[in-house]
């Protein structure tokens, strides 16, 4: 039975030994830490009407109820909505929010939260520190080459902050049966007058597979090129059941890609994945004609909070992203062109070639 939200709230605080603050994760300590008084607590046991397993819930079930959980965060939050981007953010409720954490504009305003949303049960943990996602942040900006000098001097990671992003995993096991035309070259004749051609035959065949922790992002704020630079985020082994103390002081974005909308991105996923495991057994130089009939079973979903940290700025009119993956510590990001330095480095040179060419060829 899921926890109701308000009891969780009212047990969801887990006190420093020492002072009896709230505890937050700390991601250079790799454990819990006092804000206010820098105690280090390495491990703790779950709190009263806290789960220490990660469930999987049936999707089909879920799709026909459509709340299959409401956990709750553990903790009183609150939600603003940006008037820009349109992401939705989750944060504390003695927290104010002055600025999308995803874009930087400054219409912000309060989002009635949803009592149907779906909360998750289990997180991914800030394993990659301010200041290590500081250092790769200066790395990735030196070698920019074609960035403004403006752009390099200023001190963009001041815009840095630790975000959850919302994302969904999918479980399910494909059985397929596949058939399909296999090509094999081979040639006739020699020298200059040799000619390929391809024998043609057909073939068929069977695969069993299990798709695990498939994921689907739930989130609008962050652009889905720079998602798919930075994935993977490892839920498969590194996930930890949720607890209030993990998002504690961070911001977290609630999703907007929902259950229903989500399933669906997944199925195309695996029927695509399933076609391509298929294509891999018809062998051959060749193939042509590739039929699979896939039946999928044992669906399964998780809603999950993966770490990134985050820096938007605006250059020009225009704005931008730099984001790192906040366990693996990949980083991608967007960031505007010198057409200066464009010039200098590219066309000048060849202007300068073709004005040298130019001059041999009046001699």
């Amino acid at each position: 039975m899921p926890v109701d939200s308000l009891q969780l709230g009212a047990l969801g605080k887990r006190p420093c030994p020492e002072c009896s603050g709230d505890l937050e994760w700390n991601a250079a300590a790799q454990a819990l830490k006092c804000p206010y008084c820098g105690t280090v607590v390495p491990s703790a046991p779950p709190l009263p009407g806290e789960s220490s397993v990660i469930r999987e819930h049936d999707l089909a079930e879920a799709l026909r109820t459509v709340q299959p959980s409401r956990r709750g965060w553990g903790i009183e939050r609150r939600e603003v909505q940006c008037q820009s981007c349109h992401a939705i953010s989750v944060f504390d409720e003695n927290k104010a929010a002055e600025k999308c954490a995803f874009c930087g504009s400054p219409s912000v305003i309060p989002h009635a939260i949803s009592g149907d949303s779906i909360t998750p049960e289990s997180l991914l943990p800030f394993k990659v520190s301010e200041v290590q996602c500081r250092e790769a942040l200066r790395k990735w900006y030196s070698t920019r080459w074609f960035a403004p000098n403006r752009l390099k001097r200023a001190a963009l990671t001041d815009l840095l902050r630790g975000v959850y992003l919302p994302y969904w995993t999918f479980d399910a096991r494909v059985d397929a049966n596949w058939s399909a035309d296999r090509g094999d070259h081979y040639y006739e004749g020699s020298g200059d007058k040799r000619v390929q051609k391809t024998r043609w035959r057909s073939v068929s065949g069977r695969i069993e597979h299990q798709f695990d922790d498939e994921l689907i992002a739930g989130t609008v704020g962050v652009h889905a090129k720079l998602l798919a630079a930075i994935e993977p985020f490892p839920t498969t082994s590194d996930l930890q059941p949720y607890a209030p103390e993990f998002v504690r002081g961070w911001t977290v974005e609630r999703y907007q890609v929902d259950l229903g909308r989500a399933a669906t991105l997944s199925a195309d996923d695996l029927n695509a994945q399933t076609r391509s495991l298929c294509s891999g057994q018809v062998g051959g130089d060749t193939q042509r004609n590739l039929q699979v009939d896939a039946e999928f079973s044992n669906r399964t979903f998780k809603h999950v909070l993966v770490p990134a940290w985050l820096a938007t700025y605006t250059y020009g009119s225009k704005g931008f992203q730099v984001i790192a993956n906040g366990y693996t510590g990949s980083v991608a990001g967007e960031r505007p062109y010198s057409w200066v330095k464009i010039f200098f480095y590219v066309i000048l040179p060849s202007l300068i070639v073709l004005l040298l060419w130019a001059s041999l060829q009046g001699q």
